[in-house]
């Protein structure tokens, strides 16, 4: 023991010495009544307050801003948590009635993701996550719970591509649902509408247009949207009734592909016909 106190003192005597010295000074300041060392011992005391001080508001700063960050961090974490807390709510609020949509027909339901979109002006299309391995072929329509999307143009074994609503290449027999007046229904490069519809015919803004049963390529019921209006194309004869469909062909993610295709004889008919 007494060697290590030795070694420390040979060691760090000049540094014991001094700390000794700066003791017995402070204990002299503080015990000294003279005017001039009360003077110089507050001096000395207030800048020590006033280092302390800002040396403490240093060091409160720096956590604050680091506490700052984390917080700013945890924030951002929360945010993307419920935010992916609400695209669940949102995906199972739309699988849920896209379930209760397969209940009620009695068709084979093919589900399907859509992975790309191309809207352009002419030629409107949607990809989805399945192909003819899972069934799907050419010719076979696109619905979701709101209503037909498009139609199979073409499929790989994984993977198959629709043509939209809003495509020019698709032209669709359709149906007023309350007159039960039949037209053509197509895209114009700007809205959905039903053309050459004699005057004389009874359809109204607010009606429902559904596919008809004399299409070749969907005869099946399915909604499609509502009138919005009428417009003269040929002053006397014709109007062209306008359609708000009722998907939102931008938001399209989660349909179903309905595993039925209509007659190729009827189909080829149609399209003839829709040629001339």
């Amino acid at each position: 023991m007494l060697r290590f106190i030795s070694s420390v003192w040979w060691n760090f005597k000049e540094y014991l010495i001094l700390i000794l010295l700066l003791v017995i000074s402070f204990i002299s300041l503080s015990l000294n009544q003279n005017p001039a060392i009360k003077k110089v011992r507050a001096i000395a005391f207030g800048s020590f307050a006033a280092s302390t001080a800002i040396l403490s508001d240093i060091v409160n700063i720096a956590k604050v801003k680091s506490e700052n960050e984390r917080l700013r961090e945890i924030n951002a974490e929360l945010m993307l948590h419920v935010n992916k807390l609400r695209e669940y709510g949102v995906v199972n609020e739309t699988l849920r009635k896209m379930i209760g949509l397969k209940d009620t027909l009695k068709y084979p339901l093919i589900p399907a993701l859509t992975v790309s979109k191309s809207f352009t002006i002419a030629q409107g299309t949607i990809t989805l996550n399945v192909g003819s391995d899972n069934g799907v072929k050419p010719g076979m329509p696109v619905i979701n719970e709101k209503g037909l999307i498009g139609i199979i143009y073409a499929t790989s074994k994984d993977y198959s591509i629709a043509r939209t609503l809003k495509n020019f290449e698709l032209k669709l027999v359709v149906k007023n649902e309350r007159s039960r007046v039949d037209g053509i229904l197509k895209w114009n490069g700007e809205d959905l509408v039903i053309v050459n519809v004699p005057k004389t015919y009874d359809i109204e803004p607010g009606d429902r247009i559904i596919c008809s049963e004399l299409s070749s390529i969907v005869s099946l019921p399915i909604p499609i949207g509502v009138v919005v209006g009428l417009q003269n194309v040929q002053t006397g004869i014709f109007n062209l009734v306008k359609i708000k469909p009722y998907a939102d062909f931008s938001r399209t993610e989660n349909v179903f592909v309905i595993g039925v295709i209509e007659s190729k004889q009827k189909k080829d008919l149609e399209l003839n016909f829709f040629k001339r």
